[in-house]
């Protein structure tokens, strides 16, 4: 077995890479979503690789399975079990408003993922120690199980008690028994799930992992037969949505840890990418058909968080920093009371761009970029597909240039500018407000539409440069190549550092450390490919949130405030004399793979001239007018080749357009280094 496998599911398209560890070779794939049964697509996409499964040792998947089951609340009916008169904790929340919703004079709640009637209350308390105040009545707990189950049809459970994550034993009874009564109901607990204090934070994530556990544990049991069938017998993973991977069979009862699976593959390749070309500040930008996201590499470290939500609804799970618009190719676009909205609705797979013929009628970006002239109808997806030109401009037409009395060109631009609008907004939120500087940064496009749109957003913001990697429409399924095998162990503390002893502290996080050590040698890595990483989450006392400190290298207490204070001063300018508070020790345990090279391509020889393949108007968003652009063949490009604008450059599965005040360098890497004047 000498091949690596990673498929990424969007919303509009599978992407699929397989890599052979003897010869180097990449070959990609690209197909179609199958919404209706997802694992179908996948299998497709797969069969267009042409390879023999039995020939793959690792399979790494990324998925929004999870995240599109909570966004389109389509999870199975779910009850929660927790502490008598506590019921409404998951609905009361915090009362917070969502920044995006903070000044609207009216404003509704999304309607609550677990009815009031579905949540059931038990006899049977804990202490903040984590003691025993009260035993657990296991006849309530009984009664509540029966009238969930058998009364009302729930299929999943979340048990959420008040202080389990310092002492589980109640949530782990409560399991317990209702798996012997019902061993046919999904069963989730806090304690497995989030062992962290916060109650309201850790009901919501055990909620989520309960509504989605079942369709998730039917999906990759499902995928796992289907290719078992065609002869694999390698390691199956699914990344995480705070980076690296963990095997499918452990995803399976904490599918949570992978809501935002698919995204995450394209920041582990930013990352890796970061590395392997010396380039620490990257903005990376990945538009898809139905959504773009945003993320920011900073001196080679991604942000990452573990404190999320997803629909209003908080995530205690790591998670990457990644700022989504609900925009990308498949965006729809009309006129509305005489203003031009662009997205959320996507035309997805089905019916997908009006230019696709496949019963769209909405007009999409896709359908503006054909229309402008960026795309070539005779050459999408290798020239597998013809878009039809007319059609899109007779939707155009109809939903935005008759409405606003705009002509084609204006109409398409228009599109262009509320989606660059929306993109530019977004990543100023993650980068000049974070105090971040985006000239001092490389701006990396990828995705779908990443090559034909990202140089726009550089364009806009000043970056230093547009970079359009190889396989830039399938770099997430390439990031997740990249990936390592990363396990998560957490314990709250919320102690002063005063009150600790650091030799408490140190067999604390030694004891995390052994847990991490053992799951990854149980998966089959040896000393040598393990790295442990420490953490402490500290706060200033009365401070609500945290900063996560490296405890590396600290032998005492002192050093490790005065480390928290460095990073607090870095992160926000200041530091205080105030008492330190440690909030959670954490353990990051990762088993190291072996990953591909990018490879080098040849460079052109001086007496062999860049090939043009020919011309063709398009818009350009410099001059502002219908002009000629050379049009070159990404795959005849060599290293040192000079391109000046505007012009376009086309491949199998993607389009790269830069303009006329941008110019175009291939580098040793075959990356499409884009330079533009800074204003």
């Amino acid at each position: 077995m000498a091949k690596r496998l990673a498929v990424d599911i969007g919303g509009t398209f599978v992407d699929a890479i397989v890599y052979d560890t003897l010869s180097g070779d990449l070959r990609l794939e690209k197909d179609f979503t199958t919404p209706e049964n997802a694992s179908e697509g996948v299998l497709s996409t797969i069969g267009r690789l042409s390879i023999e499964l039995s020939d793959v040792e690792t399979f790494v998947h990324g998925t929004t399975l999870g995240l599109n089951t909570v966004l389109e609340r389509k999870g199975v009916s779910t009850g929660i079990i927790t502490n008598l008169g506590f019921e409404d904790v998951f609905e009361t929340g915090r009362y917070h408003r969502p920044r995006e919703k903070m000044y609207k004079l009216v404003y509704d709640d999304p309607p609550v993922l677990i009815a009031k009637r579905y949540r059931l209350g038990v006899p049977g308390r804990l202490n903040a120690s984590g003691e025993e105040i009260t035993p657990l009545d296991e006849v309530a707990l009984r009664k509540a199980a029966k009238k969930l189950v058998e009364d009302m049809d729930r299929e999943s459970l979340a048990i959420c008690f008040l202080h389990s994550y310092r002492n589980p034993a109640h949530e782990v009874l409560a399991k317990k028994i209702i798996e012997e009564t019902y061993p046919d109901v999904s069963v989730s607990i806090s304690s497995d799930i989030v062992r962290e204090y916060r109650e309201y934070e850790r009901t919501s994530t055990t909620v989520v992992n309960a509504y989605v556990k079942p369709i998730f544990q039917e999906y990759i049991s499902g995928l796992e037969r289907n290719i078992e069938k065609s002869g694999f017998i390698g390691e199956f993973y699914i990344t995480r949505s705070g980076g690296g991977a963990l095997k499918a069979i452990n995803s399976v009862d904490a599918p949570v840890n992978t809501i935002f699976s698919g995204p995450a593959g394209g920041l582990i390749g930013t990352v890796a990418l970061s590395k392997l070309t010396d380039r620490p500040n990257i903005i990376a930008v990945d538009m898809g058909g139905t959504s773009t996201d945003a993320c920011v590499v900073h001196n080679g470290q991604p942000a990452l968080k573990y404190e999320s939500s997803l629909e209003s609804l908080p995530l205690m799970i790591p998670t990457y920093d990644i700022s989504t618009i609900g925009a990308g190719g498949g965006s729809l676009a009309r006129a509305e009371d005489g203003l031009l909205r662009v997205g959320p609705q996507s035309a997805g797979a089905i019916p997908g761009p009006v230019c696709y013929e496949k019963g769209g009628t909405q007009p999409s970006l896709t359908d503006a970029a054909l229309a402008m002239g960026h795309l070539n109808p005779d050459n999408f997806l290798g020239g597998e597909m013809r878009l039809e030109v007319s059609k899109a401009e007779e939707a155009l037409r109809k939903y935005v240039s008759e409405p606003l009395s705009l002509d084609i060109i204006s109409a398409c631009r228009g599109i262009y500018d509320v989606l660059l609008a929306k993109t530019v907004s977004a990543i100023r939120e993650i980068t000049v407000e974070a105090g971040l500087d985006p000239r001092e940064f490389s701006m990396l496009g990828f995705g779908g539409g990443g090559g034909m749109f990202v140089p726009l957003v550089g364009r806009e913001m000043g970056t230093k440069e547009i970079i359009i990697p190889q396989a830039s429409s399938v770099f997430s399924a390439w990031g997740m190549l990249m990936t390592d095998i990363v396990q998560e162990y957490a314990q709250t503390v919320l102690l002063l550092l005063d009150d600790i002893e650091m030799v408490d502290l140190t067999s604390a996080i030694n004891e995390l450390a052994i847990s991490a050590t053992s799951d990854l040698s149980k998966g089959g890595f040896s000393q040598n490919s393990q790295l442990i990483e420490h953490f402490a989450e500290l706060r200033y006392f009365g401070q609500e949130h945290t900063l996560e400190v490296s405890v590396d290298g600290i032998s005492s207490l002192d050093e490790l405030r005065k480390r928290f204070n460095e990073v607090h001063f870095h992160r926000y300018g200041h530091s205080m004399n105030d008492p330190v508070q440690l909030v959670n020790i954490r353990v990051r345990g990762t088993g190291v793979e072996s990953k591909p090279n990018l490879n080098k391509i040849p460079s052109r020889p001086s007496v062999k001239p860049i090939a043009q393949l020919g011309t063709r108007t398009a818009y350009c968003f410099a001059s502002g007018r219908l002009v000629e652009f050379a049009i070159y063949d990404r795959e005849a490009l060599m290293a040192g080749d000079n391109l000046p604008g505007p012009a376009i450059i086309e491949e199998m599965t993607a389009t790269t357009v830069f303009y006329s005040d941008q110019k175009a360098e291939v580098d040793e890497y075959g990356q499409i280094i884009i330079a533009q004047e800074m204003r």
